[in-house]
């Protein structure tokens, strides 16, 4: 996937969201919204897909969900596919982002985490 793109799992093997339990499945909510917001915040696209995945070869494997930020530029790139299209030939693809621009999305990822996170917990109390 693209520069930006992170990906949320249960730290249990669930291959389902309807096989999370209760505990998990309150904190999913807020997590999938700050990890919305750090990848709306670094990468500002148009658009920011939120999808599952739980996909094996011939059954579900572990579950997955990805948080992609979509630009133009990205849409362009691959002819102005969009959705699971895109995801798709983007997969296909095998294209990668460059190790340094990765580390260097993943160290401004982590401080925005954690400033968001030292917010939310202000405003629980």
């Amino acid at each position: 996937m693209n520069l930006g793109t992170l990906i949320v799992g249960p730290r249990e093997h669930v291959v389902a969201i309807a096989e999370l339990d209760d505990t998990a499945a309150a904190e999913l909510g807020p997590l999938l919204r700050h990890t919305a917001r750090v990848v709306e915040t670094l990468c500002r696209p148009e658009q920011t897909y939120v999808c599952m995945w739980s996909h094996g070869r011939d059954a579900r494997k572990h579950l997955h969900i990805a948080v992609q930020p979509v630009t133009a530029e990205v849409r362009a790139r691959y002819g102005g596919l969009r959705s699971e299209q895109l995801q798709a030939r983007m997969l296909a693809d095998g294209d990668e982002p460059d190790a340094t621009d990765v580390e260097q999305f993943c160290e401004r990822a982590r401080e925005l985490f954690r400033a968001i996170t030292a917010n939310s917990a202000e405003d629980r109390s």
